[in-house]
């Protein structure tokens, strides 16, 4: 389980990192997508999510696949280090949101079109677009709409130009999501 300094750490010593092949880095992917949450009026747990949704490609980022020829499973990596840390409201957004990608590659026909080259990419290799099936199964989970909410600031969350409010803003939010801020507001 990380605490919340060492995931402030693990964002400054890993963050710069490219995001993929977008044109932004893993911190400034993390910071806009946290920061259209928050201005879409999200809950500290969705912005919290938001904000760690793609944790896992800075965890032993020497074990990810090199080539974009594998799925890194990147959506479930980060869980076993923040399950304790946060609630499920923060976990299972983050566990969704490609299969959110997923889900709305099937139900928004023109969602596809938006998608930057890498996003269309990494699709074929999560599984591509939902069956009918599988994407009415989706939405019968428990956080599926907050899985889609985020997956969306997720696909805008990569200009080099936006400006966002710094890590330290979101480390509060990060406490007022944790588990044990919960605990003690009870």
């Amino acid at each position: 389980m990380l605490t919340l300094d060492e995931i402030t750490e693990l964002f400054h010593a890993n963050g710069a990192v490219q995001y993929g092949a977008e044109a932004v880095t893993q911190q400034q992917h993390a910071l806009q997508c946290a920061h259209l949450a928050e201005q879409a009026g999200a809950t500290p747990a969705l912005i919290a999510a938001a904000l760690l949704h793609d944790l896992g490609h800075l965890l032993a980022p020497e074990q990810r696949p090199k080539a974009a020829s594998a799925d890194d499973l990147h959506q479930f990596m980060a869980l076993p280090f923040l399950r304790g840390v946060f609630p499920e409201a923060v976990l299972a957004p983050i566990r969704m949101h490609v299969d959110a990608k997923r889900y709305l590659c099937r139900v928004d026909p023109s969602y596809w079109s938006g998608l930057s080259l890498a996003s269309r990419r990494s699709l074929v290799l999560q599984g591509g677009p939902f069956s009918a099936n599988q994407a009415h199964a989706f939405m019968a989970q428990a956080f599926a709409a907050d899985a889609v909410a985020l997956r969306r600031w997720d696909d805008s969350a990569k200009s080099p130009e936006a400006s966002t409010p710094s890590w330290t803003h979101y480390a509060a939010v990060l406490q007022r999501a944790s588990c044990a801020e919960s605990a003690s507001a009870r």
